[in-house]
């Protein structure tokens, strides 16, 4: 059920001039001391920003995917730690419950994460599982009404302030994906530890890491459909959220074209604008027209996904074409400000570290371009 044009444009607007007014004047601070202050979450819970994939009967504001992505461009054009507060919450730390949740868990748990009370996390990733993320190891062990679940997650984004993981784990000896199952672990189980947070390259402010399941007592009625079902399960749910990064990057690369324009309008050399001279010009060219095209793309992948369609290798595309994208723009930024753009005090050198990660994350491009192959072979071409 979309939004009508008028509320849709409303929501949109008030996202912009947050962005604008209240989130960009504070990246520095965020840089500096690796946390989004407490005050700016409270601001994006009483705007909704929490629950906008949620259903509006759980308290959510029900977004589509070509709604979700347009507000996903908004929150691009500034530091990506702020959208990762709520990200996980709106894309991969609910997804499953969405997908695959009984009336019973949704009731449970959909009203408090669209609400931001409950901070949610998506647990597939182990310290010899990334990209084989059917290869899990961390293993769940049915005794009566429980599951004994052991095992060790890495580079869990939101683990730190985390209520309740979506939990991979193997609960059969199916090969492969086949053999694994989706849980609900709340962080307050006996046996559930959080490591410390990693320190990483960019994006400060959005905390990773390990966590920890030493014999967790975990309900049967916790587990996310039927046994052998989660790596589907995970699949569907980094679907979506790959679009929503594709879209996130679009967004991160509108905002390094404008800084970009913006200095090279006002630096002068050779007695003119340096955006009067044609080789500047041609870094802004090629900039400008692969993020229409991932802009183009991330929206007729959305629209084709609300429509019901098998986006599968588009989202894969959408995702692989606008991270690879947004780091080149990143690069040809910093060399249109030069030494400014290698100074910390602009900004873009900031944008040019936590744009890396999109590569790797929700599937590196790697794993796009096998995906993209594969359903390309399928569909004869």
């Amino acid at each position: 059920m979309s939004l009508d044009s008028d509320t849709l444009d409303a929501l949109l607007d008030t996202v912009r001039r947050f962005v604008a007014e209240r989130l960009r004047p504070l990246e520095a601070q965020v840089e500096a001391d690796d946390a989004v202050p407490d005050a700016v979450v409270r601001e994006m819970r009483d705007l909704g920003l929490f629950g906008l994939s949620i259903a509006p009967e759980y308290g959510g504001l029900g977004l589509t995917m070509l709604e979700e992505v347009r507000v996903a461009f908004e929150f691009g054009r500034t530091t990506p730690a702020f959208r990762s507060a709520f990200g996980t919450n709106v894309g991969i730390g609910s997804q499953g419950l969405v997908i695959a949740g009984s009336p019973e868990q949704r009731a449970t748990w959909l009203p408090r994460i669209a609400s931001g009370e409950i901070i949610t996390s998506f647990a597939l990733t182990e310290p010899d599982v990334g990209s084989d993320s059917g290869s899990v190891t961390t293993r769940a062990v049915r005794e009566g009404e429980f599951y004994r679940l052991s095992g060790t997650k890495r580079y869990i984004t939101n683990a730190d302030r985390a209520d309740l993981f979506t939990v991979m784990a193997r609960t059969g000896d199916a090969p492969g994906g086949r053999g694994v199952s989706a849980f609900l672990v709340p962080r307050d189980l006996p046996g559930v530890t959080v490591g410390e947070p990693e320190k990483k390259m960019g994006q400060k402010g959005a905390k990773v890491a390990d966590v920890r399941f030493d014999d967790v007592p975990v309900p049967v009625a916790n587990r996310l459909g039927a046994e052998g079902e989660g790596f589907r399960i995970a699949m569907r749910v980094l679907d979506r959220g790959r679009l929503h990064i594709a879209a996130v990057c679009v967004g991160v690369a509108e905002r390094l074209i404008a800084d970009g324009v913006a200095y090279a309008t006002e630096r002068r050399q050779f007695g003119k604008p340096i955006a009067e001279h044609q080789l500047i010009q041609a870094m802004i060219a090629d900039s400008k027209t692969e993020a229409l095209a991932a802009r183009a793309l991330v929206l007729e992948t959305a629209a084709a996904k609300d429509a019901g369609g098998d986006v599968v290798m588009e989202s894969a595309a959408a995702k692989y074409f606008a991270s690879e994208m947004v780091g080149r723009v990143a690069d040809r930024v910093v060399q249109i400000l030069g030494g400014a753009g290698y100074i910390s005090d602009y900004g873009v050198e900031r944008l040019y570290r936590d744009v890396r990660l999109f590569r790797i994350y929700e599937g590196t491009s790697q794993i796009q371009q096998l995906i993209i192959a594969r359903e390309t072979l399928k569909r004869g071409g």
